[in-house]
């Protein structure tokens, strides 16, 4: 190859590689409006009082300031079931005792992971497109179109607005394509920042296990082929070593979750099938006139309950619904077909957004995991929030239309600038039809979560009238924010998690054991809700009832004093 030839394909690759990593003013515009938007909508629904509707973001809360404020304090506190990282990102927020109360410290996260999101997805789609100097503005337009689809998606601008853990896995997700697609050709520190940010979402949501597998198998195919592309004189590929290295790092955080529960529960799968699992609550849940949940055991609809959990979180009107799930299959198709041309090979990437279709369809088959949604049988809400998992591929998916609208040269200016107002308008009419309705996310927690948080407000006016050095005995798995509103520290409180967790399933010199069985020697006052092991425990203990509070489709609750 000529030397001016060889200096001008190594000069267009540094443009493209410039448009995709740099810092430019526009990536800090992006991140300027997406933290104005982040800011607003916490304001927004802090003030509405819908930060702490989901009970699982009281309970995230809470695992992460028991691991400072507990009669027995550490890193057990973090329990089992629910990966940590989320749990420890929360930590420093929820030192103050105002941010805990007032679920803020728990949203914070939430709220930075939103911005580094979006500006992943800029970057991410951006860079899949600008493979030289003249795809640079179509490739831009493509990118804002991808990030704001993304960031303007109200399902998303209310859960990251809470301590809910799907925002911080997403922002991993999305960083991870980020340096993967980066990392094409042959970028090796790029692909270990992809294994780390895997790694890191290994430690979110069980979601990133099976997105670890699938870019695990997918380097060392990779790996493989290029090999067998290189002249035999060359036996050892730089990518041998990164794609090692990316196995080994992508691996790092199932395996440490692993260890943690074999030797803390003595049990490497506890949180796959311990008495706190899906699968456990699901067979608890069971019965003769509720022998499973849609789509155990059926692969299909499984599939179909949680495609159209994901167009309910795209448009609440379902032929709009519908229509998205169109444009998705469309924009992939189109990213598919280009990846024979080696310098769109990165665009593959984009690809590795659609893994969480298999990843939920096994989990409701075949994982314990159920998706409820309002147009199919039972006709409510319950996990609706897992179809925002499949935003990034709509977002992308309108990326690579924008792109193939702006670059095609098959197709009239007319028809380009019609594919163009038809997804603008698609956009704008999806995404208004959900403000009119309320996003579904929002949904779930008011419909699940109001009457359970009217009997923790109810149960914590009664906790403020205690005494403040007070102990108290209580079963915090089920209603712990009554004691995040009353403001009562959790040291103060004995509960399950004050025990010798590694002597499962009792440990009999254990806090937690000694009180259940002589609550007057250890505690000042009983916190009960009818069923649970407190309420269990002192059914014989003859102690004096200070009020019982009732409250529709709770469980009682009751306040004993033992001396």
């Amino acid at each position: 190859m000529p030397r001016a030839a060889l200096q001008k394909k190594i000069s267009a690759k540094r443009s493209a590689a410039a448009v995709s990593t740099t810092w430019d003013d526009q990536t800090r515009l992006l991140l300027w409006l997406s933290t104005c938007v982040a800011v607003i909508s916490f304001l927004f629904y802090f003030q509405k009082g819908d930060v702490l509707l989901y009970g699982d973001a009281i309970a995230h809360i809470n695992i992460a300031r028991r691991v400072f404020d507990s009669k027995t304090p550490g890193l057990l506190q973090l329990g089992t079931v629910w990966l940590p990282l989320p749990h420890l990102l929360m930590i420093p927020f929820l030192i103050s005792k105002q941010l805990w109360q007032r679920g803020v410290g728990g949203s914070i996260p939430s709220l930075i992971a939103y911005m580094w999101a979006v500006v992943g997805m800029f970057r991410l789609v951006r860079g899949a497109f600008a493979s030289d100097d003249t795809d640079d503005l179509a490739a831009t337009f493509a990118a804002w179109a991808a990030a704001i689809v993304f960031a303007a998606n109200p399902n998303l601008i209310y859960m990251q607005t809470t301590a809910m853990g799907e925002t911080v896995y997403l922002a991993l997700f999305i960083w991870a394509m980020v340096y993967l697609r980066e990392s094409v050709p042959s970028d090796q520190h790029a692909l270990t920042k992809s294994a780390l940010c895997v790694a890191a979402a290994c430690l979110t949501r069980y979601d990133g296990w099976f997105l670890a597998g699938v870019m695990s198998a997918a380097v060392i195919i990779a790996r493989i082929a290029a090999a067998k592309a290189r002249p035999s004189a060359d036996h050892t590929p730089r990518w041998c070593p990164a794609a090692g290295r990316f196995v080994l790092i992508a691996a790092a955080g199932p395996i440490l979750w692993l260890a943690y529960n074999g030797i803390v529960y003595r049990n490497p799968l506890e949180f796959e099938n311990g008495p706190y699992s899906a699968k456990a609550i699901e067979q608890k849940t069971q019965s003769s006139a509720h022998p499973g949940h849609p789509g155990s055991g059926n692969l299909a609809v499984a599939g179909m309950y949680f495609l159209k959990s994901a167009e309910d979180n795209m448009a609440a009107n379902p032929w709009l619904g519908r229509l998205w799930l169109a444009l998705g299959c469309v924009g992939m198709i189109i990213v598919g077909l280009r990846f024979r041309d080696s310098k769109s090979r990165g665009r593959l990437a984009l690809l590795f957004l659609l893994t969480p279709l298999p990843f939920y369809t096994l989990s409701v088959a075949y994982g314990g995991v159920p998706i409820f949604i309002p147009e199919f049988w039972p006709h409510t809400h319950y996990n609706v929030r897992y179809g925002l998992q499949l935003l990034p591929a709509f977002a992308a998916s309108v990326g690579a239309l924008m792109y193939l609208a702006v670059r095609s040269k098959h197709w009239s200016e007319k028809a380009r600038a019609g594919i163009v107002i038809s997804i603008v308008v698609l956009v704008v009419v999806s995404y208004a039809s959900i403000w009119r309705s309320g996003p579904i996310c929002l949904q779930e927690a008011q419909i699940n979560m109001r009457s359970r948080n009217d009997l923790e407000a109810q149960v914590a006016k009664w906790l403020e009238k205690l005494p403040p050095d007070a102990t108290l005995l209580m079963y915090l798995g089920d209603h712990v924010g009554a004691l995040e509103k009353a403001g009562i520290p959790l040291s103060h409180v004995i509960n399950e998690g004050n025990h010798r967790i590694w002597k499962q399933p009792t440990d009999p010199d254990g806090l937690w054991e000694r009180a259940l069985a002589n609550p007057a020697r250890y505690s000042d006052y009983v916190v009960a809700f009818e069923g649970n092991p407190v309420w269990q425990a002192v059914q014989h203990d003859h102690l004096k009832e200070l009020v019982e509070i009732h409250v529709l489709g709770q469980p009682r609750a009751v306040i004993y004093s033992t001396r």
